[in-house]
């Protein structure tokens, strides 16, 4: 068969790009490493393991969420078509293989003998209804874009599905990996059809008891205290060490220290930069560190007066001094940004300049924008300390350049709700980039058709940008879509829709006794083959 020439750079670009998704992922220890080959002593491995975690999850339904903590827990209870190694590489998940069989066409192989939690069969169909409930725009998904390009699934046999794109899209198999594409049971999707034809909202029924097919299932969740899983007896693979494990909501970092060094908690998660120290120099704790695919940033509200003007918008950047936060703040725990993407993520272009801290050049583009006298606004924040300390270094290196700043402290779940409806003046957030390609770090956070839930709070709407973000989305060669993407990241910085801060490594305190744990570049934890040493 010939073979078109679209198609020949697509299987290229395919290739080169599991080679390209490299994070800066730190090694793990040699236990860690080593917890596969000990399979003679797994009756020994067990226990029950407790994370401290900073903030609850939004919900536990995959095509709903689009937060850290709510993905930290569904990673354990859902699996995806596709999963992705330490250095962000496709590897096979529910599905055992996966081609482009032309331009547009991509089919995946399914892993057989698959069930859910509640004894529903994994099949093609069930792919089928996961996706297809994921773009119904009466579920209304944050996550939408991420498959948007899927025009048809053809359930070709009971393991075998065909994705029908609307154009070649290189990237399906990293995205099909984002927790996004967790599959839900079957029986479970259809209660919460139902439950919306009730007046529900979607993802109440899988709210109220998520029902995968990984090696945890659900038990427990009692909002703003914990999250409960229990080790799935029947899971199709080899099974989790442990028996159990419990989200636990800790906000306060000293007390997530404190459960830590008395035991009460096996994992804070995050650990504070300013806290290594003290952890590392407690006995029985230790400290791991993981390189990321993400960012943290600084955010301006395009919809509010002087956001909308671009001068103000660069004034406040030339004005932060990066170096204060991330030495002062991280404990130099990160690298400056530059951009919004990572220099582990591909589309990363290393010559973009950024803009430079100018804060007397700040006062001279405030003054031609009409503020030489400055103005009075606010910063918004979740309850997260390290936040908390960005907001009050900015608010007084802003006070040097004539700026009047309040900060403003919300709850995780309500901050979400507010910046997702423009509430906000200027906000601080991360990203954490789930695929570790371009796409999701620019399409989500600048695409106009994402304003809100799908990522875009700062609500930038420019057509130009759009434009390069869906040619880069549509191409197939490698180094046309570097090229878009470094495109993109010039006028991005121009335009400042957000203070890019800083690409931090990921921290967390753990106790000795908890083996075989690590961490992905996305953030999410591997519990697999963790256990307890007694």
């Amino acid at each position: 068969m010939k073979l078109s020439k679209n198609f020949l750079l697509l299987a290229f670009f395919t290739i080169s790009l599991s080679f390209l998704l490299v994070a800066c992922a730190s090694e793990p220890d040699e236990e860690s490493s080593s917890t596969a080959d000990n399979s003679s002593e797994t009756e020994d491995k067990g226990g029950t393991l407790t994370i401290a975690t900073v903030s609850d999850a939004v919900t536990l339904d995959p095509a709903g969420a689009s937060d850290v903590p709510s993905y930290n827990v569904q990673y354990n209870i859902y699996e995806t078509l596709v999963e992705q190694n330490d250095n962000m590489e496709p590897q096979p998940g529910l599905a055992e293989s996966w081609e482009a069989i032309d331009d547009t066409t991509w089919e995946f192989k399914l892993r057989e003998g698959v069930t859910f939690h509640d004894g529903s069969e994994f099949n093609a169909e069930v792919v089928k209804m996961n996706i297809e409930r994921i773009l119904d725009p009466k579920v209304a998904s944050p996550n939408s874009q991420l498959f948007e390009m899927v025009t048809d699934i053809k359930v070709v046999d009971d393991y075998t599905v065909q994705f029908i794109m609307e154009y070649p899209f290189a990237a399906l198999p990293a995205h099909l990996a984002h927790n996004a594409g967790g599959m839900v049971s079957p029986k479970l999707i259809e209660e919460d059809y139902a439950a919306m034809e009730e007046g529900e909202d979607p993802g109440s029924a899988v709210n109220n008891h998520p029902v995968g097919t990984s090696y945890f299932q659900f038990e427990e969740w009692q909002p703003g205290q914990y999250v409960k899983l229990v080790k799935n007896e029947d899971y199709w693979g080899e099974p989790a060490f442990l028996d159990s494990v419990t989200f636990k909501v800790v906000p306060e970092d000293l007390t997530r220290i404190a459960e830590l060094e008395t035991g009460e908690s096996h994992i804070s998660n995050p650990l504070s930069p300013a806290d290594i120290e003290q952890v590392e120099a407690m006995e029985g704790l230790s400290v791991t560190k993981q390189g990321s695919t993400g960012i943290d940033y600084m955010g301006f509200n395009f919809e509010k007066e002087p956001f909308d003007d671009q001068r103000v918008r660069q004034a406040i950047s030339m004005a932060i001094d990066k170096e204060q936060i991330l030495e002062g703040i991280y404990n130099g725990v990160g690298i400056p940004a530059k951009g919004p993407l990572a220099p582990s993520v591909f589309g990363y272009d290393e010559t973009i300049s950024g803009i430079e801290y100018d804060p007397e050049g700040a006062k001279e583009l405030l003054a031609e924008a009409g503020f030489e006298d400055g103005f009075s606004a606010t910063i918004w924040t979740n309850d997260d300390r390290e936040r908390i300390d960005i907001a009050t270094n900015v608010q007084s290196q802003l006070s040097e350049i004539g700026l009047d700043i309040d900060i403003e402290i919300l709850e995780w779940g309500a901050y979400l709700d507010e910046i997702d409806n423009a509430q906000h003046d200027m906000f601080i957030l991360g990203w954490s980039n789930s695929t570790g390609d371009g796409d999701q770090g620019l399409q989500p956070l600048f695409n106009s058709k994402n304003v809100g839930s799908s990522g875009n709070n700062s609500f930038i709407r420019n057509d130009e940008i759009d434009a390069l973000l869906n040619e880069a989305r549509k191409a197939t060669n490698e180094e046309e879509r570097l090229e878009l993407y470094s495109e993109v990241q010039e006028k991005l910085v121009d335009l400042a829709p957000l203070i890019y801060l800083l690409h931090k490594e990921y921290l967390l305190g753990v106790r000795d006794e908890v083996k075989g744990l690590s961490q992905l570049p996305t953030k999410m934890l591997q519990l697999k083959e963790v256990y307890i040493e007694e």
